[in-house]
């Protein structure tokens, strides 16, 4: 399928796997993207998943016929983009390999693959293809140390500028058919564009705006990701979108997340919603941590300005789910402005209120809001007007921001 007039997709679908790097859920699948530039040399801009290669062969046969590649840049070494190197090599005997420093010392160690018929570029250095150009912008950790992107234009400024980005733009979801963002409709990327970035990218704010400070100024025609839809037509906005996700910025709008085990604590998140909404905040989802994948939970903690947690007191400690969602809050590193509230429920020993705020003192440092509200045993009227001081007190400061 051709991007632009020298530019053809060769990736693949995977509608099989059912959780992404064995943690994230593919309700619709996911695509792994590589991309062939024909010029003068023949380019190929990373490979897929190494069970797709046959498929992904033939795709690239049906573009070139029985020319050879000449070079293969391997922007993200992960293995669901650099997996079908080594298989391609035996096919592509003389294709030489691009990519930096540190590219190279994992190729070595994923695929035994040395560095002989490499070719390692740096910051700013260009490779001519013909009447093409490519040029290198290394990104180091987005997500990972040797992720870089790739540019191409022609060698005399006319024309589209294409950007390869890696995995940055990038998003869940099978290509259905079309490719390019202007061909295909694209309600369902959005959401999974955001549990993306959240889930995988999430922790590495500050790398992606100095990425994007590399890029600025730069014309950019289409954005070719390493997973998800070629973006044209939405291009400022998918841009717009990382700018936002790396600095932490959000809309008004409440998360309440809980843990449950008979109900009580259910009843009482159930309170504290309902408070909140009758207080005038309209965007508020509510989560059993038991039932809902994290990775939702997690995509709308990076889009709303508000948390609420609860959980029951269990084994003397905080309730297992509860605690391992606010262990994968931490490990995101977030940053911003990011508010904070909690309850929780005991029947003999209160333990489950502290725990929270313990992580929150020594690893969450959101700004906390209203009074934890503690239950032991059953709802009382007491407990339940504190659920509603508590979703009213949030309330009042998103009303505030």
């Amino acid at each position: 399928m051709n991007i632009t007039k020298n530019i053809f997709y060769v990736g693949v679908n995977d509608r099989q796997k059912a959780l992404f790097e064995g943690l994230w859920p593919l309700p619709n699948g996911v695509s792994y993207n590589s991309y062939l530039i024909v010029d003068e040399k023949v380019c190929l801009i990373d490979t897929v998943e190494v069970t797709f290669f046959s498929q992904f062969l033939e795709n690239v046969r049906t573009v070139i016929g029985e020319r050879p590649i000449d070079y293969v840049v391997i922007n993200h070494m992960e293995p669901d983009h650099s997996g079908s190197l080594a298989l391609l090599r035996k096919y592509y005997p003389e294709v030489q390999i691009v990519g930096n420093k540190k590219t190279f010392q994992m190729m070595q160690g994923f695929y035994k693959i040395g560095e002989e018929g490499a070719q390692e570029v740096k910051n700013g250095d260009s490779i001519a293809l013909g009447s093409l150009q490519l040029q290198f912008v290394l990104t180091p950790m987005v997500h990972w140390p040797e992720t870089m992107m790739t540019l191409c234009q022609q060698a005399d400024g006319t024309g589209d500028v294409v950007l390869f980005s890696g995995d940055a733009f990038g998003c869940f979801g099978a290509l259905n058919g079309g490719v390019i963002d202007e061909q295909i409709n694209c309600d369902t990327f959005w959401l999974e564009m955001v549990r993306y970035y959240s889930n995988i990218v999430g922790k590495y704010g500050t790398p992606v705006q100095q990425a994007l400070k590399k890029l600025a100024g730069q014309r950019v025609d289409y954005i070719c990701a390493t997973h998800g839809p070629v973006w044209h037509e939405y291009l400022q906005k998918v841009i717009d979108l990382y700018d936002r996700l790396s600095l932490y910025k959000t809309e008004p709008g409440l998360v309440i997340c809980y843990g449950t085990m008979y109900g009580n604590t259910e009843r009482m998140a159930e309170i504290i919603a309902q408070a909140a909404s009758e207080a005038g905040v309209k965007n508020i989802v509510v989560y059993n941590v038991s039932k809902t994948h994290h990775s939702y939970i997690l995509r709308d903690i990076f889009r709303y300005r508000a948390l609420i947690v609860g959980a029951p007191t269990y084994n003397t400690g905080l309730y297992h789910e509860m605690d391992v969602l606010l262990s994968e809050i931490a490990g995101r590193d977030i940053k911003g402005n990011h508010l904070l509230g909690w309850f929780g429920s005991h029947s003999w020993a209160s333990k489950a209120v502290a725990a929270i705020e313990k992580w929150n003192e020594e690893r969450l440092h959101f700004e906390p809001v209203g009074q934890p509200v503690d239950m032991k045993q059953g709802l009382s009227e007491e407990v339940r007007q504190q659920c509603v001081a508590l979703g009213q007190a949030v309330a009042e400061r998103l009303r505030q921001a």
